[in-house]
């Protein structure tokens, strides 16, 4: 089955047959290098250059806990945060900080719009209880990127710390980490990685995992500094999922013999790929060109076309595309182009795809 959705994706035959490489116990040194190792191909990859100013936590769980555990680790004991939300992860994000009550109202937008650094500098200056400005890289509800550099220079400006959800951007977007001083940016070892799902981590400048050491503990499992003092050491506070592990460092391998900016461009040549054959179908894109993502398209349904008609006559050609969320569920089809997709495999898609769009308009 090829997945055209943003996570769990296809990964190769070489990550796969990590998944059986054989059992180990997590207390063993064999597993203190393989998450050492983990750790150190993680800041080669995204920080390149400033290595020795970043370092990477690694959890158990998908993205969503290393972006709750980014976000809760971060705020000392008086402090809000700022959610930038303009879509259905931006909604999750404030909704983390809200459980909490540790936000301040949310910097919300319209679902596929950009936001305004200027109207966040002055919304940060109505708000000095803000310590973090929290936003997602990219926003897959509508295949959207965020205009990052912007925005993170603007909360460092105002001396204040930037955490990034990249979970579904890392590895699929350019993205520099250590220019603008993001402090934090959450990622997940499938979506862009190519890995299997139940492995996420977040990369952190060193300076402030020292500062969140002295910040409350808001969660027994998804408090930062616990990962990271007892990884330092070679072990875990928790059971890992060492399968997992194995076939995230297997991806981790392929990625770095891959190189980011070839993976990046392989996804752009995937991505117009898609976007050339549904132009000539007369798919209707969600977004404008310039604001969409390098591995996700979002397209508004045809006229009587539902979502559940397509995506059962796809499946039954051997493709899975992917619904809309909240507020364009039963609107919209997502169509993602990350992981392990050949472009035999993406042109298979499309011919499935016109043949499918042609067989419901004939009924």
């Amino acid at each position: 089955m090829i997945l055209l959705s943003p996570g769990p994706v296809n990964v190769s035959a070489r990550v796969r047959a990590a998944l059986q490489r054989p059992d180990l116990c997590h207390r063993e040194s064999e597993f203190a290098d393989l998450m050492q190792g983990i750790r150190r191909k993680l800041v080669q990859a995204f920080v390149p250059g400033a290595e020795a100013d970043y370092t990477a936590v690694l959890l158990t769980g998908s993205g969503s806990a290393a972006v709750e555990a980014a976000v809760l680790s971060s705020l000392p004991n008086g402090k809000r945060a700022l959610v930038i939300n303009n879509g259905a992860y931006g909604e999750r994000l404030a909704s983390i900080v809200g459980v909490h009550r540790l936000g301040v109202a949310e910097f919300k937008l319209d679902w596929g719009t950009r936001p305004d650094p200027e109207k966040l500098r002055l919304a940060l200056r109505q708000h000095p209880e803000v310590h973090v400005v929290a936003m997602v890289h990219h926003e897959t509800t509508t295949g959207l990127i965020n205009p990052v550099k912007d925005m993170a220079e603007v909360a460092d400006s105002l001396n204040r710390v930037f955490v990034l959800d990249s979970v579904s951007g890392l590895g699929g977007e350019e993205l520099d980490v250590a220019g603008p001083h993001l402090y934090m940016v959450a990622g997940t070892a499938h979506d862009c990685l190519q890995g299997a799902p139940g492995v996420s981590f977040v990369l952190v400048r060193k300076g402030f995992m020292e500062r969140m050491k002295a910040y409350p503990k808001r969660s027994w499992y998804l408090h930062l500094p616990h990962y990271y003092e007892d990884a330092e050491k070679g072990s875990s506070p928790v059971t890992p999922a060492v399968q997992v592990f194995y076939a995230f460092d297997e991806a981790l391998n392929e990625l770095l013999e891959e190189g980011v900016p070839t993976r990046i461009q392989r996804y752009k040549n995937a991505a117009a790929m898609i976007r050339k054959k549904m132009d000539e179908l007369e798919m209707k894109p969600v977004l404008p060109a310039e604001l969409q993502s390098n591995s996700l398209t979002a397209y508004h349904l045809p006229d009587g076309v539902t979502y559940q008609m397509l995506h059962d006559k796809l499946k039954e050609r051997g493709y899975v595309i992917y619904p809309g969320q909240g507020l364009l569920d039963g609107k919209i089809f997502r169509v993602a182009n990350m992981g392990a997709l050949t472009e035999q495999q993406i042109d298979g898609f499309l011919t499935a795809f016109q043949g499918t769009i042609r067989t419901i308009a004939a009924r």
